[in-house]
């Protein structure tokens, strides 16, 4: 597989907030998506979802509270436990995620 530039690639895609899925690395989709300041709304998985910022700041909510993931730092959200993202998140986000 060649290399892949995350940054460029969330750039381009047309619309934010949806994930395009570059790869499997160890049974795992790898997903890339851009957050364009607006909230993505609640959900869970069966299946821990690790969140990475390659680049900008993700406010993820968590219980009511939001915890700030900024570039470079992953958030790894187990599984059954609801998420969503609050206003302001923006920039590249790299999703790995179970393969189903």
């Amino acid at each position: 597989m060649s290399k892949i530039d995350l940054r460029s690639l969330a750039s381009a895609m047309p619309a934010a907030w949806q994930s395009n899925i570059v790869g499997l690395a160890a049974g795992a989709n790898v997903k890339v998506l851009r957050m364009d300041g607006s909230e993505y709304p609640n959900e869970e998985h069966s299946f821990d979802e690790a969140l990475l910022v390659v680049d900008g700041q993700m406010n993820l909510k968590l219980n009511n509270e939001v915890v700030p993931v900024t570039t470079g730092q992953i958030y790894i959200v187990p599984a059954g436990v609801p998420h969503a993202v609050a206003p302001g998140s923006h920039g590249t986000l790299v999703i790995i995620d179970r393969n189903a």
